[in-house]
């Protein structure tokens, strides 16, 4: 998921999510344990709701906040529907059915994505996304972050646009889908070296 961005920060830690409980808080509540001091966190998609839950519990730890693909509020009942559709054909049909399903919205040239991404555990994946569909709205501990937060979005994400962001630090990577860091690293590694800088 981040090997693109290895090369700027080579020291990070890049924790595995899955498997550390139902819920974000649970997530944010393991990841608070086994990192210790200060923290930049950077967070892609349900990555990016963790890093706010995580910021909700220790706010005084958190330097700065870098999130692709995330938006602070809760899912809309539009959205919570959706997920239960996810959620079904996980369980009827696989995370491989899941994959094909996802790539053309995941990537804004579904040929660009990479298959071995792909995480094979069904259950977990299914845990996952009830833990994105049951997350709190955190659009306060985003505020409360004020200048210490930035939003990146890609130019075709169909899940997070930037005029819903508007009220923060958001900004788009250009011919990018919902993950950009892997669509377009360059740009992305441009965003996250500017952000770190000023950190």
């Amino acid at each position: 998921m981040w090997s693109p961005q290895r090369a700027v920060v080579r020291d990070a830690v890049a924790p595995r999510l899955y498997g550390r409980g139902q819920t974000m808080d649970a997530w944010a509540d393991s990841l608070a344990g086994e990192n210790e001091g200060e923290l930049i966190v950077i967070g892609a998609s349900m990555g990016g709701y963790c890093a706010l839950a995580l910021a909700q519990r220790v706010p005084e730890r958190v330097r700065a906040m870098l999130l692709l693909g995330s938006r602070p509020d809760a899912d809309s009942d539009e959205r919570r529907a959706g997920r239960a559709k996810t959620i079904e054909l996980i369980r009827e049909d696989g995370p491989e059915a899941l994959w094909r399903d996802m790539a053309p919205k995941l990537f804004a040239d579904p040929a660009e994505a990479d298959p071995s991404l792909l995480f094979r555990d069904a259950d977990a994946l299914v845990g996952a996304v009830e833990a994105i569909r049951d997350r709190a709205d955190l659009t306060s501990v985003a505020r409360e972050l004020g200048d210490r937060i930035r939003f990146l979005v890609g130019e075709h994400d169909p899940f997070v646009s930037l005029g819903e962001l508007s009220e923060f630090d958001a900004r788009e990577i250009d011919g990018a889908g919902h993950l950009a860091n892997l669509e377009r690293p360059d740009a992305f590694n441009d965003q996250l070296e500017e952000f770190l800088a000023g950190v």
